[in-house]
C-alpha cells in the first residue's frame, strides 16, 4: 500500500475507535442530567441509584474518548501536513473553540457530576450534569462545523501558495451541511445512548435482578427510542437532499447510480463494478430513489458518469456502508415499534423474547454510525476539502513504513485500552444499579428532613419499603 492509502487507513481506524466514545457520552450524559433532574424533583430513591450507576458508565467512556481524542490533533499534523498548512488558519480556530468551550465546561463540571453528590445540593448537582452534557454538546458542534467545512467548504479563500484564509466566519461555521450533518449526529448519539439503556436494562429484567431500577430505565429508554428513531430517520432524509444538492457524486456513489436517471430506481442489492461502470447482480426499484431523494415519482438524479473516474470515490465502499446504516436504522425502527405495541399491552416488561431483542441490540447504533461516518468521509473522496484540496496532495511527506509502524502500534494499544473498558465497563453492568436505602440518602444530603414528602409522603415508592411493596403488589 501506498503512503497515501496508509495514512487513509491509520485515520480511519484511529477517527472510528474514537467516535464510539462521542456517541456514547453525548447520549449517557443527557440520560444522566435527566436522572438527576428526576432524582432531584422527585425525591424517588430509584433516579438516585439509576443516576449512580449509569454515571460509573460514562465515566468510562468520557475517559476512553480523551485518550483517544488527544491522538487525533497530532495525527492531522505528522500524517497530514499538506492539509495542516493549506487549512489551519480555519481548522485551527474551530478546534481551539472547542477547547474553550466544551473541554473547558466539561472539566469544570465533571469533578461534581462523579464525585460532588455529597458535598453540594440536589439542584446544584442537576445543574453540573447539565453543564457536562453541554459540554458535550458543544464539543460535537464544533467538530461537526470543521468537517462540514471540509464537505463544503465556504467562507474562505486561498491565496497563490494555496493557503485558506477566513472571510467570513459565519459562513464557515454555518456550511450548507452543517445543521444537517449536526442534528443527524447528535440524534445518532442519542439513539445509540437508548438502546445502551435498553439493553443493559433489558439484561437485569431477563434475570429478575434490580427489576424496579430496570423497568424505569427501560421504560425510559424504550419510550425515548420510539420518538429518537422516527426524528432520525426524517432527519436523515434532509441530510440525503442536502447531499444530492451540494455533494451529488457522493450520493450517487450511495446510491449505485452510475448515469444520471430520471426515475432512478432504489438498488436493493448490487455489486457496483468500477472498472466496467454498472452494477452486476442488480436487485431494483423502479423510480423509489428518485422519490426518497427528490421528493418526486421522476426527479433527476446526478450518476456517477457525471464526473471523471479519477474524481470519483469508491463506489462499492460508499453503497454497501450506506446500506449497513440504512438497514440498522429500518431494525431499531421496528424494535421501537414492537416496544410500543408491548407497553401497550402492558407486556413490555415480561415478554423474555423482547428483552432478549433489546440486549442483542444493544451494539447497532454503534454500528451505523460508524457504518454512516465510512460514508460521509469516504464518500468525500478523492478530495480531503471537497472539491479544492485532493487527499493526495494533503500527505504528509511520510515513508510507507514509517505509517505502517504506527499504525501497528495504535492497533495494539488501542484494542487494549478496548478490551481494558470491557473488563470494567462489563463488570459495572453486570453489577447493575445497586440500593443503598433510605439511610444513605440522608448520609449524602444530612439536612433532608426524615418527614419530608419528597422521601416518604404522597409518593409510594419513596422508600425502599414501599417500592417492594409496591412491586410485589404488581408482580
Amino acid at each position: 500500500m501506498s503512503a497515501v492509502d496508509l495514512a487513509r487507513l491509520q485515520f480511519a481506524f484511529t477517527i472510528g475507535f474514537h467516535i464510539l466514545w462521542p456517541t456514547m457520552t453525548i447520549g449517557l450524559a443527557a440520560f444522566v442530567a435527566l436522572l438527576s433532574g428526576l432524582w432531584w424533583r422527585t425525591g424517588r430513591l430509584v433516579y438516585r441509584d439509576l443516576m449512580h450507576f449509569w454515571m460509573r458508565i460514562f465515566a468510562l467512556g468520557f475517559g476512553m474518548g480523551v485518550i483517544t481524542g488527544v491522538v487525533i490533533s497530532y495525527e492531522v499534523g505528522t500524517n497530514w501536513a499538506g492539509f495542516s498548512r493549506a487549512a489551519a488558519n480555519v481548522i485551527g480556530p474551530l478546534f481551539m473553540y472547542e477547547a474553550l468551550t466544551a473541554f473547558f465546561l466539561e472539566a469544570g463540571f465533571i469533578g461534581v457530576m462523579l464525585f460532588g453528590e455529597a458535598r453540594v445540593s440536589k439542584g446544584l448537582h442537576f445543574f453540573a450534569c447539565c453543564m457536562v452534557a453541554l459540554g458535550a454538546l458543544f464539543s460535537a458542534t464544533w467538530i461537526i462545523a470543521s468537517n462540514s467545512w471540509m464537505q463544503t467548504p465556504a467562507g474562505a479563500v486561498a491565496d497563490a501558495n494555496g493557503i485558506y484564509h477566513p472571510v467570513d466566519w459565519l459562513q464557515i461555521i454555518f456550511t450548507p451541511s452543517f445543521p444537517y450533518r449536526l442534528s443527524h449526529m447528535l440524534c445518532a448519539s442519542f439513539v445509540t445512548g437508548a438502546f445502551v439503556v435498553a439493553g443493559v436494562s433489558a439484561f437485569h429484567l431477563w434475570r429478575g435482578r434490580h427489576v424496579e431500577a430496570s423497568r424505569v430505565a427501560f421504560s425510559m429508554a424504550t419510550g425515548l427510542a420510539l420518538i429518537l428513531v422516527p426524528t432520525q430517520i426524517v432527519l436523515g432524509d434532509l441530510h440525503g437532499r442536502n447531499t444530492l444538492a451540494d455533494q451529488p457524486i457522493k450520493l450517487a456513489a450511495m446510491e449505485g447510480l452510475w448515469d444520471t436517471t430520471r426515475g432512478a430506481p432504489m438498488a436493493v442489492f448490487a455489486w457496483p463494478d468500477m472498472k466496467a461502470e454498472r452494477n452486476l447482480f442488480a436487485l431494483e426499484v423502479p423510480h423509489v430513489a428518485s422519490l426518497y431523494l427528490t421528493h418526486s415519482w421522476d426527479g433527476e438524479v446526478e450518476g456517477l458518469k457525471a464526473a471523471p473516474p479519477e474524481d470519483r470515490p469508491n463506489v462499492p465502499l460508499v453503497f454497501f456502508a450506506f446500506r449497513i446504516m440504512a438497514g440498522v436504522g429500518v431494525a431499531l425502527l421496528a424494535i421501537a415499534l414492537i416496544g410500543a405495541a408491548l407497553r401497550a399491552r402492558g407486556r413490555l416488561f415480561d415478554t423474555r423474547w423482547f428483552l432478549v431483542l433489546s440486549m442483542a441490540a444493544t451494539p447497532l447504533g454503534f454500528v451505523a454510525v460508524l457504518a454512516g461516518w465510512t460514508t460521509t468521509e469516504a464518500g468525500r473522496q478523492p478530495w480531503v476539502v471537497y472539491g479544492l484540496l485532493r487527499t493526495a496532495d494533503a500527505v504528509a511527506p511520510v515513508t510507507a513504513d514509517a505509517v505502517t509502524l504506527s499504525l501497528a502500534v495504535f492497533v495494539v494499544v488501542y484494542n487494549t485500552l478496548l478490551l481494558t473498558f470491557f473488563w470494567f465497563a462489563i463488570r459495572v453492568a453486570l453489577r447493575g444499579p445497586e440500593s443503598h436505602g433510605e439511610d444513605d440518602t440522608r448520609r449524602l444530603h444530612p439536612g433532608l428532613d426524615r418527614a419530608s414528602p419528597t422521601l416518604a409522603g404522597a409518593d409510594p415508592v419513596a422508600s425502599p419499603i414501599a417500592a417492594s411493596a409496591v412491586f410485589k403488589r404488581g408482580a
